[in-house]
């Protein structure tokens, strides 16, 4: 069945190659299914179409037979502004699509224009406003956006500010702890020289720290 389609597909040029599997097979015989039922809605809707063409043809006849043997009126017999107008009148009714071209006809047709007319215009109104109140959010997001960003940069600046005066802080406590203790050394030194030479033990740092608590 696959095959037989795709030569009538193809007609008179080759059928491209394609590797032949059980996979292929299934979507080539999916798409033929496709291809057959789109040809059947095709079919009908041609069918359709020549259907009310006839009909619109007889009917064409059937007002014309009366319009001239009836009436004596002719195409030739009408003046031009009669013609414009019969034109004007076939144009309005095949643009809105009426059955015929009565006035009930022409008014419900307007009428329902109108509608979705008013229909659009809400619509888009309502567009227009969802699309404003999104272009504030957005506006106020990007603004709130760079705020941020620019707070960021403060706090970082501020960071690297604290860091830096931290390390240096840290710097001169190290100094002065290396400072008092080798300055603890150079006493201690100096209190025993001292106390080698004869001072008096109640005189020394330690004693006197003690004697004024």
């Amino acid at each position: 069945q696959v095959t037989l389609w795709l030569k009538k597909i193809y007609g008179n040029m080759p059928v491209p190659t394609y590797e032949v599997n059980e996979r292929t097979v299934d979507i080539l015989y999916e798409v033929m299914e496709c291809n057959e039922e789109r040809d059947k809605d095709v079919k009908l809707l041609i069918e359709d179409m020549k259907d009310r063409t006839a009909k619109y043809e007889a009917e064409a006849e059937y007002w014309q037979d009366i319009l001239e043997g009836s009436l004596g009126l002719s195409q030739n017999s009408l003046s031009q502004e009669a013609i414009t107008d019969l034109n004007d009148l076939v144009k309005s009714a095949m643009e809105l699509e009426v059955e015929d071209t009565s006035l009930t006809s022409f008014y419900c047709a307007i009428n329902y224009m109108t509608s979705e007319l008013y229909k659009t215009k809400s619509k888009n109104q309502e567009m227009e406003l969802k699309l404003k109140t999104l272009m504030k959010k957005l506006t106020s997001a990007l603004m709130m956006e760079k705020q941020l960003e620019m707070d960021i940069e403060k706090l970082k600046e501020s960071q690297e500010a604290e860091r830096a005066k931290a390390e240096v802080q840290s710097k001169n406590l190290e100094f002065l702890k290396y400072k008092t203790k080798e300055l603890k050394i150079k006493i201690k030194e100096a209190e025993d020289k001292l106390i080698a030479m004869g001072l008096d033990q109640s005189l020394t740092h330690e004693a006197l720290v003690k004697s004024s608590e």
